[in-house]
């Protein structure tokens, strides 16, 4: 059973009580270039990015919001620091959502005005929590970054909004760390039942910082904590969105695209099974369905895996056996085996299409 939290409105977007966990990520591009950051923002939502968030670092940047928002499909979140103004001047933009530290934004009077205006136009925030920008008097207090002190700094930015009768609220707690970011959800999540945006920060590089982010999700995740997702990488964004999805499917949360199952190889593979299988999921990454797709290297669990998918191979000597809804349907040469399998998944893509378009026709008139 998952935590029950309220439900928010980012958009058109539902965040919250029922609404399936979503994925974001956020721009690398310099927000005053619309057109490098449309480009971005397209390759994004090509790859399942339910949410997208813009860095605003001055007044240029919030202006150029509106025309980025006018382009963009999903969700656009503004990312302010420090300055009341550029946030104002984000929200006129006509953002979808806000991202702030209420207590980095100044006087009491700035953040009502920024409340205010959210109110107005139905623009959630969400309270941003980072371990390595929490605080002094915290750090004080604490020692140092804690997951209590990184609690209580969210409890504060949270106190200061419903002190302004707003209750439009999303809230995350990130540290470089899994331990201390699990540990600060966890806490968080006993004591608000507000939507929660999960994610290990600075995580690292593509390799690394993918491994970090799929335990520490997948921690809090299957613990039913956690509304929306963004797995930081130092690398493209995009890498960011596929990572999010691998996560929510291998939890069984959400479903996008295949589902690949490919061997490690050993001793008694006769093909050149890690060619053929990175060949055959990147080219099939993109399919519409969620396929399961089977790449398997020998005659032991081969076979079996194959036949299970919805499509597969087993290798054996320099050739390999297709599978298709657990029927044996050919062999095929080594050099044959990722065109023949591809070329399979798309007929069965095609085929299930115009079986669902039939049935749809069918019941007209």
């Amino acid at each position: 059973m998952g935590r029950k939290t309220r439900q928010i409105k980012l958009g058109r977007l539902l965040v919250g009580g029922d609404a399936p966990v979503s994925v974001q990520s956020m721009c690398s591009t310099d927000t005053r270039d619309v057109t490098a950051t449309l480009s971005q923002i397209t390759a994004l939502e090509q790859a399942g990015c339910d949410i997208v968030r813009c860095a605003v670092p001055d007044l240029d940047a919030a202006r150029a919001l509106k025309q980025i928002r006018s382009g963009c499909q999903i969700p656009l979140v503004a990312d302010i620091h420090f300055d009341y103004r550029l946030a104002l001047a984000a929200i006129d933009a006509g953002i979808d959502g806000l991202r702030i530290n209420p207590g980095n934004i100044g006087e009491r009077w700035k953040v009502a005005e920024v409340v205010r205006a959210c109110q107005e136009r139905q623009i959630p925030i969400r309270i941003g929590v980072n371990g390595g920008s929490l605080e002094k008097e915290l750090l004080h207090k604490h020692g140092q970054a804690t997951a209590a002190a990184m609690v209580e700094s969210a409890l504060g930015h949270i106190r200061l909004l419903e002190e302004e009768s707003f209750e439009q609220i999303k809230i995350s707690l990130k540290a470089s760390d899994i331990g201390r970011t699990v540990a600060a959800y966890r806490l968080l999540a006993q004591q608000v039942d507000y939507p929660l945006h999960v994610g290990i920060t600075e995580a690292g590089t593509v390799f690394s910082g993918t491994i970090k982010s799929a335990v520490g999700l997948g921690v809090l995740l299957s613990e039913g904590i956690g509304d929306t997702l963004r797995v930081s990488l130092t690398g493209d964004p995009v890498t960011e969105v596929r990572v999010g999805w691998e996560i929510l499917k291998c939890l069984g949360l959400r479903e996008r695209g295949p589902v690949f199952i490919s061997c490690p190889t050993c001793g008694r593979c006769r093909i050149d099974l890690i060619e053929i299988a990175n060949d055959v999921e990147a080219r099939l990454q993109d399919l519409p369905l969620p396929l399961k797709i089977a790449v398997m290297g020998c005659a032991v669990n081969g076979p079996g895996e194959a036949r299970e998918a919805d499509l597969g191979i087993a290798g054996g000597s320099n050739e390999g056996i297709l599978f298709r809804r657990g029927k044996l349907v050919c062999k095929v040469p080594q050099a044959e085996l990722a065109d023949t399998l591809v070329a399979a998944a798309w007929q069965e893509v095609a085929e299930r299409q115009a079986g669902k378009n039939s049935h749809i026709g069918s019941n007209r008139g």
